[in-house]
């Protein structure tokens, strides 16, 4: 007799096998975050992955997050559902334009939101949650100028502040 496994049950069985762990973003459907290990924020469930024992990171979000993931989980391997899984904000920011305005404005600080690609994250100056914004940019010396990324809604806020 064949018994009829479902997609949750075919998913845990692999999940075991390859000592893995599943992280959901809180946008994923219902049906992932009841089989997610840890659901939450895209930092936050990279932090998570660190307390993790196992080999294998399943993220359940869009690619700038599996990738925070994987700086911080260097010698685990990051799985990303859908590779195609992208986000408007940091496709709103290449990292070539970083390099170039960085090549022409030395002088400014890069301060640039945790939701950017890992190559953004590699031209930056100081990374930042939306919780920290505010103080790091309270804590920059009023003459020196600041490049915000990629958040205009979050600059200006913080900006404001």
């Amino acid at each position: 007799m064949v018994v009829a496994t479902s997609l949750a049950d075919e998913i845990l069985e692999l999940k075991a096998q390859r000592r893995a762990v599943i992280l959901a973003h809180h946008y994923q459907e219902p049906e992932i975050q009841e089989i997610a290990d840890s659901i939450g924020d895209s930092l936050e469930l990279a932090r998570a992955a660190q307390k993790f024992e196992g080999d294998v990171i399943a993220f359940c979000g869009v690619r700038f997050m599996a990738e925070t993931a994987k700086v911080l989980n260097p010698r685990r391997t990051v799985v990303l559902p859908d590779l195609n899984a992208g986000c408007s904000l940091v496709d709103s920011c290449p990292a070539e334009a970083i390099r170039a305005f960085r090549r022409t404005h030395p002088e400014h600080v890069i301060v640039s939101y945790i939701n950017t690609s890992v190559e953004v994250k590699a031209e930056s100056d100081i990374l930042c949650t939306s919780r920290k914004a505010v103080a790091i940019g309270k804590a920059m010396p009023p003459e020196k100028p600041v490049l915000f990324l990629p958040d205009i809604n979050l600059g200006n806020f913080v900006k404001q502040q």
